[in-house]
């Protein structure tokens, strides 16, 4: 799907055609689009691949006078039970009149600018609408991050109650969200320091400003992800840890019961031969007693040993 906006008065507004300055967002298109974007355009193929794949990493690309710029996204989708994260590229051309955006799948940064949410955005100013897409995009990750660490809180304080396998794999699919915001926030990084080293931006000193912000807030992503992840990745292995200790208590207290209880086996086995030599063998009580004594004695042996 293709759609045109402008800004107006401050507003974003939804257009019926496309005029330069516009801002073109195209979000999942058809092979008749793609055909579209391509003549009408005048982008290279090339690109256009990179911008349909959704493996692509964030990169910066200037070939005839068109700049392409791929920034990882963060995605966020709700089951039932669980929120999982996961990044997408956002593909932005910039061509000598408009700046275009395509999208495989539906985004929160680019439905808020097209809802006007984003009041700093101009379409007629390429260079800042470009970076208050970008700064948009680390403050998303700043969001979904501030989600995910209450999140594990709320699993932590709920296994330390009761150990549950749904708890556990929930934690792991935090784990590797917080992976997969570390690989795009770095790449991000590297693609934002080449792209503002660029001459093809021409920034203006609130532009310089915006960059500054921008990196700010990457920075910062990077360092809050990296910390979320070793916390989430010592918390795994300290559970880890109290699940194998667990067992070996649990192994520990059945290994100890199965010997006391083995033992009225024994005696009443030895009772039970034909033989005449065993003590008060005429009292038919006697290996019940005996039974009941030496499973005691058993009992006060492990106990003082810590084995029950």
């Amino acid at each position: 799907m293709i759609s045109y906006y402008k800004t107006s008065d401050g507003l974003m507004q939804k257009q019926d055609f496309c005029e330069p300055g516009y801002w073109v967002s195209c979000i999942g298109p058809s092979e008749q689009e793609i055909k579209f974007l391509t003549e009408k355009f005048y982008l290279e193929p090339n690109f256009l691949k990179s911008a349909l794949d959704e493996d692509e990493s964030s990169r910066v690309d200037v070939e005839d006078g068109i700049v392409l710029i791929v920034i990882d996204t963060p995605i966020a989708i709700k089951s039932e039970k669980n929120m999982t994260y996961y990044t997408i590229p956002i593909s932005i051309f910039l061509t000598k009149e408009n700046v275009i955006t395509i999208s495989l799948k539906n985004s929160e940064i680019i439905n808020s600018f097209a809802a006007g949410r984003i009041k700093k955005a101009n379409t007629f100013d390429k260079t800042n609408f470009i970076l208050n897409i970008i700064l948009h995009t680390a403050g998303k990750y700043l969001r979904y991050l501030n989600q995910i660490i209450k999140t594990s809180d709320r699993i932590e304080r709920s296994l330390r109650k009761s150990m549950k396998n749904r708890k556990l794999i929930q934690l792991l699919e935090i784990e590797k969200s917080l992976v997969y915001f570390s690989s795009s926030l770095k790449t991000t990084k590297v693609t934002l320091e080449k792209l503002f080293r660029a001459k093809f931006l021409n920034p203006d000193e609130s532009d310089k400003d915006l960059m500054d912000d921008v990196l700010i807030e990457i920075k910062q992503a990077i360092e809050m992800t990296e910390t979320y992840l070793n916390i989430i990745a010592g918390t795994m292995e300290a559970f880890a840890s109290i699940i194998s200790n667990n067992l070996n208590i649990v192994m520990k207290i059945l290994a100890s019961l199965t010997l006391i209880i083995s033992i009225p086996t024994v005696v009443s086995g030895i009772y039970g031969m034909n033989t005449l030599n065993l003590p008060m063998i005429e009292h038919w009580w006697f290996p019940l007693v005996l039974s009941a004594i030496l499973m005691y004695v058993a009992f006060i042996i492990l106990k003082k040993k810590d084995m029950i």
